[in-house]
């Protein structure tokens, strides 16, 4: 799985399990050797003292950190009077060491956002990276699914009953009139429900738009796609930092988002750069010309689902406020969730840094 956004609650056997998923990205994303290199206009600063900022990117290192990986190897972080340091761990711990200072950045997603501040944890969501929350349900057409609504009394396969997928499942579900009742649920916790889907096991399963939906086109299935609910429109990931933080480092944090945006809109014009970016931190992600052409779809997948609605309209980086009233609305109704009710946005959110 590219984005498992887990909530900070969860017993360990679904750590287990998302560090499996994390895994997947790897085979997923291996490339061919392509040589080339980014471009960049950045120069360098000679002799100036540049601020330190560290970076938690919490999954194993892949083809969708790729701005940051570009935005490192061209030189624009160091011109922007940057020292970055990215860390590309699976730490459970990620958001609870943004909000007590361990690291000054991180990638979250919606769906540990919200739990955490609700919890006591301080941190904000400040940009935004998937516009578009990657999560999707993926149903095989010739199961007869055409229509949300035709989930129902279906296989859908899931690997449990937490985190994103599973709430985005619950929201698609609650905009059909259905419930986890009016389906059949399979759960595999080594993330096994794409190749469930695949050979015909499963007829519908949870997965993530530049990863296992690439993965079940590329084995020629015709599909119906599902993304995040208008009830539980979570924001993908995107960068967290705390209070405290964004008070002490605030001009270098407005600096790094400025230039990670940038080198979005690069890759964006220009996909193979985010390959061959990502190929320099990994080496064997540039193994023979299939892999890459993996690498490639799904670069170009993760490109597609960085502008929503609100980014098309402000810009890449933008948050969508009201989408994340309508989330935190949503978990509020989960009892499971024990988000308070008197959460407010302004608690989970600060677009004071954006450019």
């Amino acid at each position: 799985a590219v984005y498992e956004g887990e909530n900070l609650m969860l017993p360990r056997k679904n750590l287990r399990s998302f560090r499996a998923g994390a895994l997947l990205l790897v085979a997923a994303t291996l490339l061919s050797a392509c040589g080339g290199s980014a471009s960049s206009s950045a120069t360098p600063t000679q002799g100036v003292e540049r601020t330190v900022l560290s970076v938690g990117l919490g999954y194993i290192p892949g083809v969708q950190f790729s701005p940051f990986y570009l935005a490192q190897q061209s030189g624009a972080y160091e011109a922007a009077g940057l020292d970055v340091t990215l860390q590309n761990q699976i730490d459970p711990d990620l958001i609870s060491l943004v909000g007590g200072g361990g690291i000054d950045l991180a990638l979250a997603d919606g769906t540990s956002v919200i739990p955490a501040v609700s919890q006591g944890i301080p941190v904000r969501y400040i940009t935004t990276i998937y516009g578009i929350l990657p999560n999707v349900v993926i149903a095989r057409a010739d199961a007869g699914i055409t229509s949300a609504s035709d989930l129902a009394g279906k296989k859908v396969a899931t690997p449990g009953q937490y985190g994103s997928g599973y709430l985005t499942l619950l929201g698609i579900l609650g905009d059909a009139g259905l419930g986890i009742g009016d389906i059949q649920l399979d759960l595999y916790p080594d993330f096994g429900q794409t190749q469930a889907l695949i050979s015909g096991v499963a007829d519908a399963a949870t997965g993530f738009a530049n990863n296992d939906l690439v993965q079940a086109e590329a084995a020629g299935l015709e599909l119906s796609v599902f993304y995040a609910s208008a009830s539980a429109p979570f924001a993908g990931p995107g960068l967290i930092s705390s209070p405290e933080t964004i008070s002490a480092k605030g001009d270098a944090i407005r600096a790094f988002i400025r230039v990670t945006l940038e080198a979005m809109e690069q890759i964006a014009a220009n996909p193979q750069l985010g390959v061959d970016a990502a190929g320099q931190v990994v080496p064997e992600l540039i193994a023979d010309a299939a892999a890459s052409a993996r690498a490639l779809a799904v670069m170009e997948a993760t490109i597609k689902i960085w502008r929503g609605p609100v980014q098309v309209a402000n810009g890449l980086g933008a948050i969508d406020r009201d989408g994340w009233g309508t989330s935190m609305k949503f978990l509020q109704a989960l009892p499971d969730q024990n988000v308070r009710a008197d959460l407010s946005v302004d608690e989970l959110i600060d677009e004071s840094l954006l450019p």
